[in-house]
């Protein structure tokens, strides 16, 4: 599956925009690891900073901050 199949993920989503988490692709460990951090399906997620290079992205998820890397980001479908 391609990437514009998928859909839009986390990694797309600009700095201050809020995106409404669709689906979470990632299986196994990472996927628990995700959901284990509150990102879940219907869950909206502010985008509050993404490092020069693009690695960490900075986000708001349930009112705390956490960041992810962009191999985390790619695996959550955002609406």
């Amino acid at each position: 599956m391609t990437e514009a199949d998928r859909g839009k993920t986390l990694r797309d989503v600009a700095i201050g925009e809020t995106a409404t988490v669709r689906r979470l692709t990632g299986a196994g460990a990472i996927k628990r690891h995700i959901m284990d951090m509150g990102i879940t399906k219907g869950t909206d997620v502010y985008v509050r900073k993404v490092a020069p290079l693009g690695d960490p992205i900075e986000v708001t998820v349930r009112g705390y901050e956490l960041s992810l890397r962009k191999n985390e980001a790619e695996t959550i479908l955002v609406g």
